[in-house]
């Protein structure tokens, strides 16, 4: 029997061996095609990771910069609470009247005239004022208790007074539309003297008021006068109230006194110790007081 030749073969599984190469080439090709778009895909992650962390440190930043801030203002505030200016002006007054002893004290000691030698530092018209300024102060300081009803009255007119701001323009506007008026009506005479100057005279005494006069009537005083006189009487009866208030005593505060003695030291106790005892009663209202 004839055999078949084995080239025939050979040539008919070539085909068949070239096959699987030519679909790893086209495996190996497929990878390669989708590799950009993830390696973009993850430079975009990266750089978005990389922002946020930015933006997170500098948040941190921020947050500590601004705890420091508000520490330091804390640290501030309350020395500023625990600072009493009451007590740093007597620290003050008592420091300047130690040095004052003592420096009169080492001058006596020297044998020397303390009045003499602190008069050399002032001239003779500083030294009066100031001679004159402890007078009125130690006038003053007398003058302050309760005498009579009379003598308060005058305190209270003098205070008045010293409040007074007297509108002189507005003054002399209506002064000079007076003397037109009275000119006009013929009760003044302006005459002109030798050196040009012009002098109203009154020629059947009606343009001075007298205790008979009733020309005050016919004032009308601006809205603002009105207003300050209002204030000025609610002050005075607001501090009116609020004296007889101290003297019945608060009848809604808390009793803490048996007695007016012991109320009395209750109060000189709270004048010096208030203020370091205010958070503790009120922790102890509140209940959180441990």
């Amino acid at each position: 029997m004839p055999q078949t030749p084995p080239v025939s073969t050979s040539a008919e599984e070539e085909p068949n061996i070239e096959q699987p190469e030519q679909v790893e080439a086209t495996s190996t090709e497929t990878p390669s095609s989708s590799k950009a778009p993830a390696e973009s895909k993850e430079n975009d992650g990266v750089a978005k990771a990389r922002e946020r962390m930015e933006r997170f440190k500098a948040l941190k930043a921020r947050a500590k910069s601004g705890t420091e801030r508000n520490l330091k203002e804390t640290a501030a505030e309350t020395q500023r609470l625990a600072t009493d200016p009451g007590l740093l002006n007597s620290l003050s007054r008592k420091h300047a009247f130690a040095s004052h002893n003592l420096l009169k004290a080492d001058t006596e000691a020297a044998g020397e005239d303390f009045e003499r030698k602190r008069a050399w530092d002032w001239t003779v018209d500083e030294s009066e004022k100031w001679d004159r300024r402890m007078e009125k102060k130690q006038r003053h300081r007398d003058d302050v208790a309760f005498q009579d009803y009379t003598q308060d009255a005058r305190k209270v007119y003098k205070r008045q007074l010293r409040e007074l701001a007297p509108d002189l323009e507005a003054y002399e506007k209506e002064k000079l539309a007076a003397i037109e008026k009275a000119a006009a009506n013929g009760d003044l005479e302006i005459v002109e003297m030798e050196d040009g100057e012009m002098i109203a005279i009154d020629k059947n005494g009606s343009f001075y008021s007298t205790a008979d006069s009733v020309g005050f009537a016919d004032n009308k005083p601006n809205r603002a006068n009105v207003d300050k006189l209002v204030n000025d009487l609610r002050k005075a009866e607001e501090v009116r109230l609020k004296k007889r208030k101290e003297r019945r005593g608060d009848e809604e505060a808390d009793v803490t006194y048996i007695n007016e003695k012991n109320k009395h030291f209750n109060q000189k106790l709270a004048r010096f110790y208030n203020k370091y005892t205010t958070e503790i009663r009120d922790s102890f209202e509140r209940g959180t007081m441990i």
